[in-house]
């Protein structure tokens, strides 16, 4: 896991991120768990761990400067991404992680256990299903659906002045317009790749609104 630990320390490094070697540990960890399971669960499409430690660990981390509030939910969360790493860098705010996939969900509640995480809460539904007491401070997705059908799914699950981020690839225009809310496109730097991400905050309105 070596190569992975430079690939993640030289990437936090050009985040400007403030990361511990035990949490730098605990994410080499879960990129072995991610490895160990991927085989009878086909978690991602990706199989080499030091593309993991780019384009999902590096990739979910690109985002900590833009989170907002303390209770955070990640839908549609796959193998724990975002969430695991945001979690684990972030530990003083609460994440909700919530996929439809009995097998992912199996498995990120397994990563909770092993890493020890005590702000992450996993939820196996369908997001429209989730009706929580207490609405969330943001909303968080990456590569879930288009931001129209995000905003359809996810608006009842945001506080009054939640926000909606939504990490995407590029060329988001014909998405965009469809959504009459305030909303702002944040260019995402992956280091280490050259892929194109960018972060769409969308704040609603009380009643969400899309064209």
């Amino acid at each position: 896991m070596e190569a992975c630990r430079k690939i993640l320390v030289s990437g936090i490094a050009a985040l400007n991120l403030n990361v511990s070697e035990e949490k730098i540990d605990q994410l080499l960890s879960f990129i072995k768990l991610i490895e160990k399971w991927n085989k009878a669960y086909n978690l991602t499409a990706i199989r080499n761990r030091e593309e993991m430690a780019r384009l999902h660990i590096l990739d979910s981390l690109a985002i900590v400067p833009h989170i907002e509030g303390k209770r955070i939910i990640d839908i549609g969360t796959g193998a724990g991404l975002p969430g695991i790493p945001l979690a684990i860098c972030l530990p003083d705010i609460n994440f909700t992680l919530l996929d439809s996939n009995a097998k992912k969900t199996r498995f990120v509640q397994q990563v909770v256990l092993e890493l020890k995480l005590k702000n992450v809460e996993v939820l196996h539904c369908r997001v429209e299903n989730h009706h929580p007491e207490k609405r969330y401070d943001a909303v968080l997705t990456r590569a879930f659906a288009s931001l129209s059908d995000i905003v359809k799914l996810t608006a009842h699950l945001l506080a009054g002045n939640g926000v909606l981020l939504a990490m995407k690839g590029q060329n988001l225009d014909a998405e965009l317009e469809q959504i009459a809310a305030k909303k702002s496109v944040i260019s995402v730097n992956v280091p280490g790749t050259d892929v194109e991400r960018c972060l769409v905050r969308i704040e609603l309105p009380e009643e969400a609104e899309v064209r």
